[in-house]
């Protein structure tokens, strides 16, 4: 039954695109990533000290398998200034990075056949999970500019197999931030329909407009006792590879993930674990503060030269680091006998004729959408941009695609 359920799932969009990437430098060619979901940057001094000092005190054994307590507390103390809402390490969980968080999650409060709404685009690990527990992802599609649900939508796909809701705000891959009133709509549902909400906040350091990131536990507090709030360090500190993430939950929850984590992975990385706990007590927040700015001065810098495009709406990206394209109406308007013909060519054709990365909509469910990270280093993501613009707005010229496609030095 596992082994059908694993033959449904496919690789993540990311993945792919990296190893075009990695193909495409061992031939000789230069490709701008702009598919990866991490910010390239040094890594913090504070992590690199407390790693440094618990390998010289010899942190070498198994710790508690939700990991070390002060890290729990640390980490309780963290979500209880950023939400407003108490928390204790007997709510925390550490995990190997958020995807073990929300695996831990869908495992805890998901049975078989059970429904659980999921917002498309989505992030493809999402649905993919909710597989793995043997339940059924319900799709309501979002659209664009906002990408922000409606109630009347989530309500008419709650039946009674429903058992959850699964939340991403700011979203990858829209972008997309949850304003006050969606969250206490989506809460209200929750508490009427007694559902669970999974809130992914992974990039909850990252809004670029309003008044910052707002947890569903704020907005709503009434929906806390059956809500399992995620994040993880990977996007804040631009430490994707330690894999340390950690999710906010009933006691009950938790002790359910203890005895999971005991049987799949026993605790993260010690290291890794006392390396965020000496940044949490030492930090000034500075190194936060800095990649905000360069994130936010990108964005800027971004979407000015996206606003170029032709028949594109220049993306929002008021969260999270990634611009979404919504290229319907560029798609819609390709010739019937073009070799471009759908996201999955676009992206194609970017790599191919602009020398840029990108992840096809297709990879979140979605046949129009492109991501772009503005993660990238400053130097490249511009002049990376300007080709994107050049390249697509190319298909809008009434010449065929393929005389484009056939050029040996790409785009003029």
């Amino acid at each position: 039954m596992l082994a059908q359920r694993m033959s449904s799932l496919s690789e993540p969009g990311t993945a792919a695109a990296r190893e075009i990437a990695r193909i495409a430098a061992a031939a000789g060619r230069q490709i701008v990533d702009l598919a990866a979901g991490e910010v390239t940057i040094g890594l913090p001094p504070t992590i690199r000290e407390g790693a440094i000092a618990a390998i010289e005190a010899g942190a070498n054994r198994y710790t508690d398998t939700i990991g070390i307590t002060p890290l729990r507390e640390a980490v309780a103390e963290k979500l209880t200034a950023s939400t407003y809402v108490n928390w204790a390490a007997e709510n925390i969980v550490i995990t190997n990075g958020a995807k073990q968080a929300l695996l831990d999650a869908v495992f805890a409060i998901l049975d078989p056949l059970d429904e659980v709404i999921i917002f498309r685009p989505c992030w493809p690990t999402i649905p993919s999970q909710v597989l793995l527990a043997g339940a059924k992802p319900v799709f309501v599609d979002v659209k664009p500019p906002t990408y922000i649900p409606t109630v009347e939508a989530i309500r008419s796909a709650v039946t009674s197999r429903t058992k959850a809701i699964i939340l991403n705000s700011p979203n990858n891959p829209t972008g997309a931030v949850y304003d006050r009133t969606t969250l206490q709509a989506i809460g209200d549902l929750a508490v009427n329909y007694q559902l669970w909400i999974v809130s992914d906040e992974c990039y909850s350091s990252f809004v670029f407009t309003g008044h910052g990131h707002q947890s569903i536990v704020t907005a709503h507090p009434g929906v806390r006792a059956q809500t399992i709030l995620v994040n993880s360090f990977s996007k804040e500190l631009a430490i994707a590879g330690w894999r340390l993430g950690y999710f906010a939950a009933p006691p009950a929850i938790v002790s359910a993930a203890k005895k999971l984590q005991s049987h799949m992975t026993s605790n993260v990385n010690v290291i890794a674990q006392h390396a965020i706990l000496h940044h949490l007590r030492v930090s000034d927040g500075s190194f936060e503060r800095d990649m905000f700015k360069r994130l936010a001065s990108a964005r800027r810098d971004g979407l000015a030269v996206l606003s170029r495009l032709i028949d594109v709406r220049t993306p929002l990206a008021d969260g999270s680091f990634y611009f979404y394209l919504d290229l319907g109406e560029r798609i819609a308007k390709l010739p019937v006998n073009s070799p471009v013909q759908g996201i999955d060519d676009i992206a194609r054709f970017l790599h191919e004729e602009a020398g840029v990365a990108s992840v096809a909509g297709s990879t979140f469910g979605d046949p129009a959408g492109l991501r772009l990270s503005f993660g990238a280093p400053g130097d490249l993501l511009i002049p990376a941009l300007e080709r994107v613009v050049k390249t697509l707005n190319a298909l809008n010229e009434r010449q065929r695609p393929k005389d484009v496609f056939s050029r040996s030095g790409g785009l003029s």
